[in-house]
């Protein structure tokens, strides 16, 4: 079941226990700390399987007819079942309700990380479509490769 969490200790929370147990994607504990402290500010929706979180998105608005997916997590035992994109059609519902014309994402690009290619796939299988990649937004290492797709 996916639910809009409105409770800003309920959003760290959520947030912390997800990202904590994903430490291939958020292993830089500067920025993980970041997304946490950011969470009660953004749109956040979850899922959870009794009381345990099994997934979360936030959504942040990036100009007046945009929101990016500010960081999203599923936990590694619900990869492949769907979860992903239930939290993200649940997402993509809230944003065009809410007025938005475009969803971005920003990721690392194709043929880095093994671990980025399958997130990579994930935004494709989607329906994002590349619109492009800064090579040093971040750092050489990590080039930055931003999706967009409309709410339509």
């Amino acid at each position: 079941m996916i639910e809009i969490v409105k409770d800003a200790e309920t959003k760290k929370k959520i947030a912390r226990t997800i990202l904590e147990a994903l430490p291939e994607w958020f292993e830089v504990e500067e920025s993980r700390e970041q997304y946490i402290a950011d969470s009660p500010h953004r749109i956040m929706v979850a899922s959870r399987e009794g009381d345990e979180p099994t997934g979360f998105l936030c959504l942040k608005e990036t100009g007046k007819e945009t929101v990016e997916i500010a960081v999203m997590g599923v936990r590694k035992e619900y990869h492949r079942q769907g979860l992903g994109r239930q939290l993200f059609e649940k997402a993509k519902e809230i944003a065009k309700d809410e007025g938005y014309s475009f969803i971005q994402v920003k990721t690392v690009k194709m043929g880095m990380y093994e671990d980025y290619d399958r997130t990579n796939r994930f935004y494709l299988g989607l329906g994002f479509k590349e619109f492009e990649v800064f090579p040093e937004l971040w750092d050489e290492a990590n080039p930055c490769q931003i999706y967009v797709m409309t709410t339509d």
